[in-house]
């Protein structure tokens, strides 16, 4: 607060811009918090009122008080367990299907309307940087960016391979198949100073859009495809109408995956200290998706599971996200 009342404040845009999203991330904490005292309070002059005229007609609005308090103090302590260095930040989350053609593709799309649907419910705000259509259905790749408070706090638990099982709709036997995606999760950069790239390292490519953008999309090359010559990493934009747009937020998820690139190395250089193997994420599942001979969808990390697997893939994820917490909290 004191950074932001100084004269030379708005001097530095991008270090401004940086203190007044915390600010206003710690003023909706605070709210929160301060609603839910006020909450108490109501309540508890509701009990007294309840006990003084002996009245049991106000036990059913008590028993919803009680309900919604529970609910919203759950809330809050599942967000103290999001005390990482990136968990309040804006998510970029990434789907990529796996070997198997039509049937991963069709999965992650699949996966790609789960999330859409999950920050739906979670009031966040998702957009579709970047999509490449699968070769008959589904989607061969996607780029969601997700803005929200703790947005990758609670996103980081979907980053692994997702596995699913069902009676395949594209063979004439419907044969029982599985398939593969892999979900990244990343922390979007906040500042540019945490991530410099210098101009002249990049390779800017320009091509039609391939999504479903409109005919000014269509007739322009306005999408763009930025390669990081030093690392080989690719970022690509076609959901911005200019391609000056589409350069810009190109160049945020390049920096985004050099900032990830950066935090492997260094958890790669404390698990050697540590004698840790890595394996890698690929070959491991984190989730499975049953949907014949039975239903179920397991998270083979914390062992929770539920048979509701229509709901899940409609974008309820509380609980799988809520169980995963409390076990790296409980690593931690």
């Amino acid at each position: 607060m004191r950074e932001s009342s100084q004269p030379d404040f708005w001097q530095s845009p991008t270090r401004a811009n940086e203190v007044m999203r915390q600010l206003s991330a710690l003023k909706e904490e605070t709210q929160s918090w301060r609603e839910l005292k006020e909450k108490v309070d109501e309540l508890t002059e509701l009990v007294n009122l309840s006990l003084q005229e002996k009245d049991i007609s106000l036990e059913q609005e008590i028993r919803s008080e009680i309900d919604q308090i529970s609910s919203h103090l759950e809330r809050l302590d599942l967000q103290l367990l999001l005390s990482g260095e990136y968990d309040k930040r804006d998510a970029l989350l990434a789907i990529h299907a796996g070997a198997g053609g039509t049937e991963s593709q069709d999965w992650a799309e699949i996966l790609l309307r789960m999330y859409l649907r999950w920050a739906e419910r979670g009031n966040y705000q998702a957009n579709l940087l970047d999509t490449s259509p699968g070769e008959e259905v589904g989607i061969k790749s996607a780029m969601l960016e997700v803005k929200g408070s703790y947005a990758y706090g609670y996103l980081k638990s979907e980053h692994g391979v997702h596995r699913l099982v069902r009676l395949s709709p594209f063979n004439a036997d419907h044969a029982r198949h599985t398939s593969f995606a892999l979900v990244e999760v990343l922390p979007e950069v906040e500042q540019e100073v945490e991530v410099r790239i210098n101009p002249d390292e990049l390779k800017v490519e320009t091509f039609r859009s391939s999504g479903p953008g409109g005919q000014h999309m269509q007739k322009t090359s306005s999408a763009v495809r930025l390669t990081h010559l030093p690392t080989g990493l690719v970022a690509s934009c076609q959901s911005q109408r200019s391609q000056h747009q589409n350069k810009e937020v190109a160049l945020r998820v390049l920096q985004t995956r050099l900032l990830e690139l950066e935090r492997t190395r260094r958890a790669e250089e404390r698990a050697k200290l540590k004698g840790e193997v890595l394996t890698a994420a690929w070959g491991n599942q984190i989730r499975s998706y049953v949907l014949h001979p039975y239903k179920m969808v397991k998270d083979h990390r914390t062992g929770y599971e539920t048979s509701n697997a229509g709901v899940v893939l409609d974008g309820e994820l509380e609980e799988f996200i809520k169980a995963y917490l409390r076990l790296q909290l409980g690593k931690g």
